[in-house]
């Protein structure tokens, strides 16, 4: 191991001391779901969105607001309708009727930690208002363009079970999102310490961890973290795999209508780079890829008719895929 890689390590052993603390307050708010909260801080971390699927009641928005506080950054809810508006997210101008003149009226997307509560339930207009911040960090109000403070994390949620009066998310952001996460009900044992905590009076306090330019270093950090041109050469295969599967000797290409953007392989590197970095390690290993490859690829492969009518899930194609392709 050289000089440089021993630095790169020393010092996500630091920032990993940091992060487990972060997640050890979380945790005594939030019962069970470990691996949903790791994969929250991995994305943070990475500077991604998470697209969070998962029936009401579990908890989504207390998760949200209780790693915000551990950060000390801004939280907004904005819980979408079918009556919702664009400005209602951006903000809009106003006319000063003493001053003469308009100002602008910033909306809610101007929070460090947003929670888009049941997306899919406003129309693609209102969903579309999301595209320009979650890409481009920035936000258009009536020809005036804002940039939205740092850190910045869109963790929109929606219902699996309900469907009426929903709108199919645009998959232009649908790809927008680092992860999709799927939340499941918690076991018996988290249950019963649920009940007990909701109904005793028991008031747990979270402590600030990090602050926001704490968070901004790490997240400048973890693009340096080091990823050798073999793990590279195995992102590329992987994602290649979901368009070109009969090159990997694959038999799933009448399942496939569409395989994943080039932003898979962007996040699957950043995202990899962050497991890294919340296990102490300064580089990225084969099996960082393969922890997050289903949160990463599972929104962004398009199945076709025949698939969804057989009851074939993309989680199923990805095993298929990451079985195949050799490990380096």
């Amino acid at each position: 191991m050289n000089q440089e890689i021993k630095k790169l390590n020393s010092q996500a052993q630091i920032y990993s001391e940091k992060l487990n603390l972060v997640l050890d307050e979380v945790k005594k708010v939030i019962v069970g779901q470990e691996e949903i909260l790791d994969k929250l801080l991995i994305s943070l971390i990475a500077d991604g969105h998470v697209l969070l699927e998962g029936v009401p009641g579990l908890a989504k928005t207390l998760m949200v607001n209780t790693l915000s506080e551990t950060f000390n950054a801004d939280f907004c809810r904005i819980q979408f309708t079918p009556d919702l508006l664009p400005a209602d997210i951006t903000g809009t101008q106003i006319y000063d009727n003493k001053k003469g003149n308009f100002y602008t009226q910033k909306g809610p997307i101007f929070s460090n930690f947003i929670l888009a509560d049941e997306i899919n339930r406003a129309p693609p207009k209102v969903q579309s208002a999301l595209l320009e911040a979650m890409q481009e960090k920035q936000v258009s109000i009536q020809g005036n363009t804002f940039k939205l403070d740092k850190p910045f994390l869109v963790l929109a949620t929606q219902n699996p079970i309900e469907t009426e009066g929903t709108y199919k998310l645009p998959e232009a952001q649908v790809d927008r999102f680092t992860f999709k996460l799927i939340i499941e009900y918690p076991k018996k044992d988290e249950e019963k310490s649920i009940i007990q905590r909701n109904t005793q009076g028991i008031d747990i306090k979270t402590k600030t961890i990090l602050n926001s330019k704490e968070l901004i270093k790490m997240q400048e950090f973890n693009k340096k973290i080091y990823v050798d041109e073999k793990i590279e050469e195995y992102v590329a295969c992987i994602v290649d795999a979901t368009r070109h599967p009969k090159d990997y000797g694959l038999n799933i290409e009448e399942l496939i209508d569409y395989g994943a953007s080039p932003r898979a392989s962007i996040w699957f590197i950043l995202a990899g780079k962050a497991h890294a970095l919340l296990n102490g390690r300064g580089y990225v290993i084969p099996e960082d890829i393969k922890a997050i490859a289903h949160d990463v690829l599972r929104h962004r492969i398009i199945l076709t008719y025949e698939a969804e009518a057989e009851d074939i899930i993309a989680d199923k194609i990805i095993d298929d895929i990451i079985s195949k392709i050799k490990t380096p």
